[in-house]
């Protein structure tokens, strides 16, 4: 995401009505205009495995999942964001432009977003009820770091790596992170990932 050079002020309600119909995607920061930057072909190709996997996997549940396009209501009239993935799995969403009810989001990091995400992005999808995990996904080598909100309200950490399974508990499924294939490459969540640099499974 990126600021605007001259920033746009609108109301929430000005946003909803003005954004759907702009070429580029624009968050909407309790009043301010935010455009969304472009992305590299290893974040939009992780972005699509976790979105295909996620996808086949709950093919015959009443969940359904959202990749870049579609917003998720952070805040009512003050934020609206746009995550890598999306899923919910809530009867109450309606809204045809937007996610209000989401269980899972999905973050792809790049070095223009990182810190947002890691900081006050996560700070403000914490305040959605009903989000039980968040996930923040490498792509410069395998790596997946998983915020769970457990039966005290607070966000547990938890890492996985190459070779890792990784269990998403709020729709109880499994993922591989990464397998080396021979005679090389990578499989599952970083299929068709191009590496800058070697990666190895843990010790």
């Amino acid at each position: 995401m990126v600021a605007l050079s001259d920033s746009i002020f609108m109301s929430a309600e000005e946003y909803l009505i003005w954004e759907p119909t702009q070429e580029k995607r624009y968050e909407y920061w309790d009043g301010e205009i935010v455009v969304m930057s472009g992305s590299t072909r290893n974040h939009n190709r992780v972005s699509g495995n976790f979105f295909k996997i996620l996808d086949d996997s709950l093919a015959n549940s009443s969940c359904e999942v959202y990749i870049v396009d579609v917003k998720v209501q952070v805040e009512l009239g003050q934020k609206y964001f746009y995550p890598d993935v999306v899923v919910t799995c809530d009867e109450r969403e309606r809204n045809p432009q937007l996610i209000q009810y989401p269980c899972l989001i999905i973050e792809v990091l790049s070095p223009s977003t990182e810190a947002a995400d890691r900081g006050k992005k996560f700070a403000a999808y914490r305040q959605i009820l009903t989000l039980q995990e968040y996930v923040l996904v490498q792509v410069a080598q395998p790596g997946v770091e998983v915020f769970r909100c457990n039966e005290q309200g607070k966000w547990v950490l938890s890492d996985y790596s190459l070779g890792d399974r990784l269990l998403l508990e709020s729709l109880n499924i499994e993922i591989a992170i990464a397998q080396r294939l021979p005679p090389w490459g990578i499989a599952d969540l970083y299929k068709q990932v191009q590496f800058e640099v070697e990666v190895t499974h843990n010790s």
